[in-house]
C-alpha cells in the first residue's frame, strides 16, 4: 500500500513547486475531479503529477505547454487497483484516508525517488 501520509521529505522537497503550480491550475483540477464524479467515473479522482512522462492515467496539463513545473495526468482510483499499486485489500484504507474531493485535490507525485499521495486543500472561495 502507498503511504497517504504528507511527509516531511516531500514537503521539503517538493511542496513549493506544487504549491506554485497548484495556484494557477487549482480551479481546473477542481472542476476536472467535479466532472468525474459528475459522470459517475469514480468517486475517488486522483492527479498523478510527473516532471517527466509517466504511465498512470492521462495527460491533463502538459508543462510543455502551460508555465507549471509539473506534468498532471487524471485518473481514478479504479486503475491504481488494476495496476496493483493500491492492493484489493487497501482499497478500503485508501477509500478511509481520501480526503473530500469538493476541499481537497488528490495528488500522486511520482518522482525518480519514491511515489507518495499527497492532499491539498483548494484554495477558499
Amino acid at each position: 500500500m502507498i503511504s497517504n501520509e504528507n511527509d516531511p521529505e516531500l514537503n521539503g522537497k517538493y511542496l513549493g513547486t506544487i504549491s506554485s503550480d497548484f495556484v494557477k491550475i487549482s480551479e481546473t483540477l477542481k472542476e476536472a475531479a467535479y466532472q468525474v464524479r459528475k459522470r459517475k467515473f469514480s468517486e475517488y479522482p486522483i492527479f498523478p503529477i510527473s516532471k517527466e512522462e509517466q504511465p498512470i492515467g492521462q495527460l491533463f496539463l502538459s508543462n510543455k505547454e502551460k508555465p507549471l513545473d509539473w506534468n498532471y495526468y487524471i485518473t481514478y482510483l479504479d486503475e491504481f487497483v488494476q495496476r496493483k499499486l493500491i492492493k484489493e485489500d487497501g482499497i478500503e484504507q485508501f477509500k478511509a484516508a481520501y480526503k473530500d474531493p469538493d476541499e481537497f485535490c488528490c495528488l500522486f507525485v511520482v518522482d525518480a525517488e519514491f511515489t507518495k499521495f499527497l492532499y491539498i486543500p483548494y484554495p477558499e472561495e
